[in-house]
């Protein structure tokens, strides 16, 4: 399994995954609810952005040769604590019928080399509260919880 940076070529790739993942999170919250019907609806303006972003970079996942998944990092300070630079897992999804394979976990192993090549002392990653299965792989994998998110819909 290797990431590999990804381009304006892969853009709708990217896209297309993160419809998946989007549309798999709308049943955790209301809040999740995505705004386009379809993903050929989707801009790639986000994605985009990040190609020329220094703090924020897409991969795909590749596998054998085959696209399987992708990973947004983003890195940031804080810079009055102990912990200060991190690299936070924005966005991980591996295809469905890639999952339960290990490539999750292969993904993880690469990005705290990634972490770590950039000087970061810590990863974060946040997940839906009700995602038990995301919450399940987090903890399997060394993740410790640290906080929670409260978000309220402002109509």
């Amino acid at each position: 399994m290797e990431l590999v940076e990804a381009t304006a070529d892969d853009l709708d790739a990217l896209v297309d995954r993160w419809y998946d993942l989007a549309k798999g999170t709308e049943e955790y919250s209301e809040l999740n609810e995505v705004a386009y019907a379809d993903v050929h609806e989707v801009p790639d303006d986000g994605f985009r952005e990040h190609l020329d972003n220094d703090t924020t970079t897409d991969y795909l996942v590749v596998h054998e040769g085959e696209t399987i998944g992708f990973v947004t990092l983003h890195e940031g300070r804080h810079p009055s604590r102990q912990y200060s630079k991190y690299l936070r897992i924005v966005n991980l999804s591996i295809d469905e019928d890639d999952r339960s394979r290990g490539h999750g976990t292969a993904v993880l192993e690469r990005v705290k080399e990634l972490a770590r090549e950039r000087g970061c002392d810590h990863l974060k990653v946040s997940c839906e509260w009700q995602n038990e299965d995301a919450r399940r792989f987090y903890r399997s994998t060394d993740f410790h919880p640290k906080q929670v998110d409260y978000a309220q819909p402002l109509e």
